[in-house]
Formats: structure tokens, sequence, C-alpha cells
């Protein structure tokens, strides 16, 4: 069973090599000191189990395995934490167990029972839905990862299988769905047509063509983007509410 370690402590995760190597058939793969490294070093190995501390640094462990529920093969994740306060996010988030340090022996033996039942009925599982909305959006670009700042994204586009993400650094694509994308961050986001979702705060004003056709006006946009006729009315109310 290949394994990853996530933890911004050294001394922590010199204790997980340790209590690992006494652990039959485990590969230690790679070791992170936070969430972003975390991903990538997911993306790369491909591990079956992360090892996941919770107080990390940037992407914490909480949205690192929100990410991870989406990655293909999805990988078993226990959180390695200090803090008990967490657990019912941590589950939220589809751990499969919650260790408290300092780790014992026999709860890690446990947990790696409980990864090794989850990898072998892996083809089954679903990711569990998030309640909390994440603060990135992670792009996938030939085997490495970006993280892109929900803050920063302009508007989402949906074309073919993809979304593309137009951001302050450029454009991205995600493997996810504009319907759930809204679902996540509706509060943020708004459908100006069955193929787009336009942060609120890019919104400067509607404009109608000489075709009858309404356009949206971005505030950092190259050019406008069409507006749907049945969007049009409830974004009117979003422009005059901005």
């Amino acid at each position: 069973m290949k394994v990853v370690i996530a933890d911004d402590e050294p001394l922590a995760r010199e204790r997980l090599r340790e209590l690992l190597s006494a652990q039959a058939g485990v590969e230690l793969v790679a070791e992170a000191d936070n969430g972003l490294a975390a991903l990538q070093a997911c993306a790369e190995h491909r591990p079956d189990l992360v090892l996941l501390d919770i107080a990390m640094p940037g992407v914490d462990g909480l949205e690192a395995a929100r990410h991870l529920a989406a990655f293909e093969p999805r990988p078993a994740v226990v959180f390695c934490t200090a803090y008990d306060a967490h657990a019912l996010s941590a589950f939220e988030a589809a751990a499969i167990d919650y260790l408290m340090k300092p780790i014992r022996p026999e709860r890690l033996a446990a947990a790696l029972e409980r990864a090794r039942a989850f990898v072998a009925g892996r083809e089954s599982a679903a990711p569990a839905p998030s309640r909390q909305a994440r603060t990135h959006l992670c792009a996938r670009l030939r085997g490495s990862l970006r993280l892109i700042p929900i803050e920063e994204v302009h508007y989402l586009q949906a074309e073919e299988k993809y979304v593309v993400v137009h951001h302050v650094r450029g454009e991205d694509l995600i493997e996810e769905s504009l319907k759930s994308l809204e679902e996540e961050f509706g509060n943020r986001f708004v459908r100006i047509h069955r193929n787009c979702l336009v942060a609120r705060h890019e919104l400067v004003e509607l404009r109608r063509v000489g075709d009858g056709h309404v356009q949206a006006i971005l505030r950092h946009g190259k050019e406008p983007l069409e507006v749907s006729r049945r969007c049009v009315a409830g974004l009117r109310e979003t422009v005059k509410n901005l």
C-alpha cells in the first residue's frame, strides 16, 4: 500500500515514518509539509492512503481532503492531528479515520486496515458531498496541479466535458460540472447562461445590443458575455443590488 505523509512539523513526519516502517506491506512514497504539496505528491504518486495533518499553512488538511475526494483513483484519507475539535469536519471531508497525536502504533495499524478495506472497495465508493465550500479550485496540468483562489476567479464557462476557469492569472481547465460549482459557490457566482457563471463582484452592467440580445460587461472581462433570455430578469435584480 502506497502512503503519502502530509504534516508541517518535521518531528511529526519523522514519528509517522518510524511507525510506518514497522508495518508490513506499506511503502512511503512521498512527504509534504503543506496541503498544496500533498496534492501535488498525490497527483504524481497516486497513493492508496494519505496521512494528513489538519492545521497546515496555506491549503489546510480539510481543504486538501475535499480536493482528494475528486481524485481518480481516490486515496483513503486519515487525519493525524493534535486537536479533536475538527473531527466532524474531517468525516464530512470523507476521511476514513481520525488519529489523535501522539499516535499510538495500534491505532495506526487499525487505520491501515481501514485503508486496505477502502482500497479494496474503492471502485464503488463515491465522493462524499462537502458541506463547506472550498477556497480554491484545482486544475491539473500534465501531472502537476495548480490551485486557483476562488476570489481570483472572474467567470466559469463550460466547454464540452470541462469548465474553463477565467481568473487573474489567465485560464485553466478543471474537470468539474458547472452545476456542482453553482451549488457549492452560489453565494459568490451568478448564472448568466446555461454554460456560464460569473463572479458577482465582476458584474459592471447589462447592455442590450442591436439584435435584442443582452450582454454582461465584466470589470476584468476582455469582451462582453452573452446573457440568456431566461437569466436576464434575475440578473438585472442582482446587478441592482451590487
